[in-house]
């Protein structure tokens, strides 16, 4: 099949819905100063936020073969919905650390439903065209996080203390995506006799895996504290720094959306060894800038390069499942699990001991941990219906 697809009525609900949870991803990992300025936290403590996120994600990746087998991908992604939109009501109406914290957690393991099944969704609907459809899907949802990140900023600046409210915008759509969106026909799931997807996976998987856990612990660890290293940097309030990050989700869209159609003559292990280096190039000149406008410039361009590593990680994953996409995203998810719970949260740690700008050192290493497994550890064909 080409690497080229219709952007059916599948693929504008998939994308909608990662949309809604972006929207809440992009308001709240930039937004962690604020967070941390309303609870009176420290970096550590913050971050610990992130690390529920990890742990929601590690349990979804473990019950995600079964959720499926039993519910369908496509009724388990408006399950997932339902989780998000029940943690965030909660979040937003709890503000001690002690109730965000679960919240947190709740929020994160709808998130990690919907992005799981999203991923094997589209490989199965697409099949090689894949490759291009799953980055736009990812793109459009760049649009609810760009708008998240504005819109909480935004807020933070005009009202300080209301800034949570402002992701409460999530939940109408979500209701009225539901109302159109869901399938209404009378076909209803059955299992395979055969069970959820289940076995050994092979040792060149988890190799692929650790680089895919590299992928996300630099992305998260960049968007999650950057603010904190713009603010340190350039002297900006936690506020204007937050609505900044605006730069770093704006690059991710634009690269989600275009980099499948400017890429698409290369081959998926060449695509993700470019866009690395195109993170390390943007990274490095974030991490050295003392001027706002290079220290934006450069957010755009680590956005760039982080846009299509979730997708085309994933991809590569499926490609060493042996035909089990299911168990491969479930494995996938432990991965993003482990990175969102223990990426922020030790550069919060080494920022509290050493200062945010040397604990950003760890973020090349992880850098150039993903670009060796990439180079070395290439993917297989994958299957046009898996």
């Amino acid at each position: 099949m080409p690497k080229s697809f219709k952007r059916d009525r599948f693929f504008w609900i998939v994308a909608t819905q990662t949309a809604i949870v972006n929207f809440y991803l992009g308001g709240f990992g930039p937004a962690q100063s604020l967070l941390r300025a309303d609870q009176g936290t420290s970096l550590t403590i913050a971050g610990l936020h992130g690390t529920a996120m990890g742990v929601a994600s590690i349990a979804a990746g473990y019950a995600n073969p079964r959720l499926v087998h039993r519910f369908g991908r496509e009724r388990l992604s408006w399950i997932g919905l339902l989780i998000f939109a029940s943690g965030l009501a909660i979040f937003v109406a709890s503000p001690p650390v002690y109730m965000t914290l679960p919240a947190t957690l709740i929020t994160g393991f709808g998130t990690s439903i919907i992005i799981n099944t999203m991923l094997t969704a589209m490989s199965h609907h697409y099949g090689k065209a894949a490759e291009v459809a799953i980055p736009q899907a990812n793109g459009i949802a760049s649009v609810g996080f760009v708008t998240g990140t504005a819109l909480i900023g935004t807020i933070a600046i005009a009202f300080p203390h209301l800034w949570r409210l402002g992701l409460l915008l999530a939940l109408p759509v979500a209701i009225a995506l539901f109302i159109v969106g869901r399938d209404k026909s009378d076909d209803v799931h059955v299992p395979d006799e055969s069970g959820p997807q289940s076995g050994k996976l092979s040792r060149t998987f988890w190799i692929a895996w650790i680089g895919f856990v590299a992928c996300i612990s630099s992305e998260f660890a960049t968007s999650f504290w950057s603010a904190a290293l713009l603010r340190d940097r350039v002297g900006s309030t936690a506020a204007i720094s937050t609505v900044a990050i605006v730069a770093l989700g704006t690059g991710m869209g634009i690269g989600r959306w275009y980099g499948g159609l400017v890429l698409h003559n290369l081959k998926l292990d060449t695509q993700l060894l470019t866009i690395i280096a195109i993170q390390f190039v943007g990274f490095v000149s974030f991490w050295l800038s003392h001027i706002m406008f290079i220290s934006l410039a450069s957010l755009f361009t680590v956005g760039l390069g982080v846009s299509m590593q979730f997708a085309l990680a994933s991809i590569r994953l499926i490609s060493f499942s042996d035909g089990r996409p299911d168990l491969a995203i479930g494995r996938s998810s432990l991965a993003a699990g482990i990175a969102i719970a223990v990426a922020p949260f030790l550069l919060g740690v080494f920022g509290d001991s050493f200062g945010i700008s040397r604990a950003y050192i760890m973020v090349p290493v992880l850098i150039a941990i993903a670009f060796g497994i990439v180079k070395f550890i290439p993917s297989k064909p994958v299957q046009e219906h898996v």
